[in-house]
């Protein structure tokens, strides 16, 4: 464990605008990573786990986005954890080593031991506490999260091989065209501060392998567009891959549950699992009802204290219902989103959709989809401010803001 003499800072990786367009329509109304998932922000999950980390002294989140579109949530997730939580904005991309390379003053203030870095949309259980013990056992510069996945998925992420014996790293290979293993990066690491030491490392190279080329004129004229700036910096291909081997990283292996939260599709699934793991966690912000006095509830619910259920509807399992939803006499909610000012009348089916915010979904409505997560139009998505009339069939479909359907649909993107 953490000595109290030691103090522990995470960094939350939260991304920017520029890297959310494959979770459009909804990021066109709120950043991607405060979305909610299971109720809470997507942020929120990782922030909340690293409340568990013994002498946590900071949180940051680091990214693209303004300032002001972190600000309120900042201000009141610090108020609610009592933990300072500060938002670092970078002025242009560093790459994801090298934007905690650039804000490492701030990030050394409190003189830490240990720098949890995480991703914020990856989605698990976030056994923090335990990489920490781990890592300290193993006595390197980094320990990384992994999990075991299917040969036929690992390919879409970092592979890695480790000692079985003693889990130092090493192999590391980022989105390879082979198969190399079916170990793959959770996006979730911790560090000693000899990190800023390596990506320091890098951006040496870089500036001596410039002043190289400008000896001769010749290559002088003729730039190498696959160079990178020297303070551009990637962790995995700059930093994992050249130390793999070299007794600096090891592994820590979680059971649990591992997802990457890159579309609409996949936080509907997310959300699910972050709503089963409140039964553990936050059991009392699930709800529950036999149908007599309340809405009868099926598996993991999350309703939001100011949503209006009405006692005859059947909820779940996995629904999540946001502030000020409305829902009809006779309504069937399951695997869904429902944002907040939605309008769901009575008997209306809402199934493997999402429900932007201030939409309303009409009588003997059908809002449905497959459930396939990782296909484009395996979920239905309804953008902010859609109205779906009376007895209207909305089947794998995506529908931009504020339109309005009076005939069915199926498979179809409607701009």
């Amino acid at each position: 464990m953490v000595t109290a003499n030691e103090r522990v800072v995470a960094v939350i990786m939260v991304g920017g605008p520029t890297k959310g367009t494959r979770f459009r329509p909804l990021s066109f109304n709120v950043p991607k990573p405060l979305f909610p998932l299971a109720g809470q922000p997507m942020v929120h999950h990782p922030i909340s786990a690293c409340k568990r980390i013994p002498n946590l002294a900071q949180i940051y989140l680091l990214g693209f986005y303004e300032e002001r579109e972190f600000a309120l949530y900042v201000s009141s997730i610090s108020n609610e954890l009592k933990v300072p939580v500060r938002y670092l904005k970078e002025d242009r991309p560093h790459g994801s080593a090298g934007g905690l390379y650039h804000f490492r003053d701030l990030i050394m203030e409190d003189d830490p031991s240990h720098i949890f870095l995480l991703n914020c949309d990856v989605c698990c259980s976030f056994p923090l506490p335990e990489m920490l013990d781990a890592h300290k056992r193993y006595g390197g510069m980094g320990t990384i999260l992994v999990v075991k996945v299917s040969a036929e998925s690992a390919s879409e992420f970092g592979e890695l091989v480790a000692d079985p014996t003693t889990n130092e790293l090493l192999h590391y290979t980022e989105k390879p065209e082979t198969f190399v293993s079916d170990r793959i990066n959770c996006g979730v690491y911790i560090f000693t501060p000899d990190i800023f030491t390596a990506i320091e490392g890098v951006s040496t190279q870089r500036k001596d392998r410039a002043n190289l080329r400008r000896v001769s004129s010749f290559e002088a004229m003729q730039p190498d567009p696959r160079t990178l700036p020297a303070n551009y910096v990637r962790l995995d291909q700059d930093i994992l891959s050249p130390l793999a081997g070299k007794k600096q990283l090891y592994i820590y292996e979680t059971n649990d549950f591992w997802e990457q939260i890159k579309t609409p599709g996949m936080s509907i699934k997310c959300s699910g699992l972050y709503l089963a793991q409140f039964r553990y966690t936050s059991p009392h912000l699930l709800a529950n009802g036999d149908g007599i006095k309340k809405a009868s509830i099926t598996g993991d619910v999350y309703i939001h204290p100011s949503a209006k259920v009405h006692p005859s509807a059947k909820i779940g399992p996995s629904v999540s219902i946001s502030a000020n939803a409305r829902i009809g006499a006779g309504a069937r909610l399951k695997c869904c989103i429902i944002l907040d000012d939605v309008e769901i009348k009575e008997n209306a089916v809402v199934s493997h959709a999402i429900v932007g915010w201030k939409s309303s979904i009409g009588r003997w409505t059908r809002v449905q989809a497959s459930g396939d997560y990782n296909a484009k139009l395996g979920v239905t998505i309804l953008g902010e401010s859609v109205t779906v009339e009376d007895e209207v069939v909305v089947f794998n479909s995506i529908v931009l803001p504020h339109k309005t359907l009076n005939v069915g649909v199926q498979d179809e993107i409607l701009l």
